[in-house]
């Protein structure tokens, strides 16, 4: 049996780890995108505004992990998206639908007790390489 690639994806164009993670695991032509805060990459810091700003945030920094490993948002087919309050829900949805716009990715959202650095939104992925045909329903 051939062993299994693993690369490491990482990129400063996208937060650095705030822990011993990677920004992104790719194995084979599956790549794995740990959860992404609203943070600035160049301050580290969450960006004011909000839960829309630092969902806009979280996905800009999600969308330059999946260009540094080559690809793009329509690679996605699966996202989790943490809330602090799930009365965000709406607004989250409003930003997210300006990133996935059609052949949305499966999605699960849920409320959780706290998130890191006191954010209000994290969202993690899993992205496939390569050129995706949609079959016909």
């Amino acid at each position: 049996m051939s062993a299994i690639i693993r690369k490491i994806i990482n990129t400063a164009k996208a937060p650095a780890a705030i822990g011993p993670y990677s920004q992104a695991v790719l194995v084979d032509r599956t790549m794995y995108i740990s959860g992404q805060l609203g943070m600035d990459p160049s301050s580290g810091q969450l960006v004011d505004g909000g839960v829309q700003a630092q969902t806009k945030q979280a996905l800009v920094n999600m969308g330059e992990i999946l260009k540094a490993a080559g690809c793009g948002y329509e690679n996605v087919v699966k996202t989790t998206v943490l809330l602090a309050d799930m009365n965000d829900f709406g607004n989250v949805n409003d930003v997210y639908k300006q990133f996935f716009s059609s052949r949305f990715p499966a999605r699960a959202a849920y409320q959780v007790a706290a998130l890191p650095r006191g954010g209000l939104v994290e969202i993690e992925a899993v992205a496939v390489l390569g050129p995706i045909s949609d079959a016909s329903s």
